[in-house]
């Protein structure tokens, strides 16, 4: 059998896909869309999160142009964290994501609930 070797582009945008949709980055981008934060807002807003996984993420998010961190030269130090325009472009999936997760939150659940103990490793799907 000949492996078949996968576009260059389709890598480049597994990797990015990869890095937008984890865990931490979702949860960013969702709480930059409803406008600036500072850090410690970003921190209350997203429960769970520890400095260093918000401070990892958010150098990320900014490395890849979806995050403009601001820093003003007053003391104390000021630093606000907005999306660019590439960032915000994700606004509308975003919200479109995040109101199917509400639309069926329910519904996961109780199959969470009722999903039997499976053996380590294989997936099973309940019956709906």
């Amino acid at each position: 059998m000949v492996r078949k070797e996968l576009p260059a582009n389709f890598i480049d945008v597994q990797e990015v896909m990869g890095s937008i949709c984890d865990k931490w980055s979702l949860l960013i981008l969702h709480q930059l869309s409803h406008g600036t934060k500072r850090r410690g807002e970003l921190r209350r807003g997203i429960r769970g999160i520890s400095d260093k996984m918000l401070t990892q993420t958010l150098r990320k998010l900014e490395r890849d142009r979806l995050v403009r961190r601001t820093v003003y030269p007053v003391v104390p130090p000021r630093v606000d964290y907005a999306l660019t325009r590439i960032g915000a472009s994700l606004t509308n999936p975003l919200h479109a994501l995040y109101r199917w997760t509400e639309a069926h939150l329910k519904q996961i659940r109780r199959a969470r609930r009722t999903a039997q103990p499976s053996t380590p490793g294989v997936e099973t799907t309940p019956p709906m």
